[in-house]
């Protein structure tokens, strides 16, 4: 069954004085668009899930796209004292609280609020060319990290390091979100 969504999405415009401006795109992620994501993805995955043992010999894991409860609310506001995040990102963690899809393509794994903030205080930030500071709010199933800077990128890690390079794999968050539900549409 898909997620009931009750938030009032109409006040994450200004939600606090350290969040950064606007995505590359010079739009920012809607909040409505992102609770239909949310709908379409867990749709989706319940098809996928449903014949996954079927056609691939084995049980899928746990997948899923949880939405934000008041307290991942909290761990949001907490992140935002810690650093200055993307505007995106805020918006994306008042909607989601988390996603694990190890059974997509290599896994996308969307970090919670607090394991953002957790990474942040033991790693700090990522050097991502001139975009620095950018900060890992995501990984895959070979553990990849996801980064995303002040003008709303999104980069991976070429290597399982916090250290080594990163590539850009998408002008903003909202097209990073849609590549992975191309991802679950094509496995469905």
């Amino acid at each position: 069954m898909a997620p009931t969504l009750h938030y009032d999405l109409t006040n994450l415009g200004g939600r606090r004085a350290r969040i950064e401006g606007m995505n590359v795109s010079g739009k920012r992620l809607d909040a409505e668009w992102l609770v239909g994501w949310c709908e379409q993805t867990s749709a989706t995955l319940e098809v996928l899930m449903a014949s996954f043992s079927e056609k691939h010999g084995y049980p899928p894991g746990e997948n899923a796209v949880t939405l934000a409860t008041d307290e991942s609310h909290a761990a949001t506001d907490s992140l935002i004292d810690l650093t200055p995040i993307p505007s995106d990102l805020t918006t994306l963690y008042w909607v989601v609280h988390e996603a694990s899809l190890p059974d997509l393509s290599n896994g996308y794994f969307i970090h919670s609020a607090s394991t953002v903030a957790e990474h942040f205080q033991e790693y700090g930030a990522v050097r991502i060319d001139d975009e620095w500071p950018a900060l890992v709010f995501g990984s895959d199933g070979g553990g990849h990290l996801f980064a995303v800077t002040g003008s709303g990128r999104v980069w991976r890690s070429t290597t399982a390091s916090w250290f080594d390079e990163f590539k850009m794999v998408a002008p903003s968050i909202q097209e990073f979100l849609a590549q992975i539900g191309q991802v679950v549409v094509r496995q469905a």
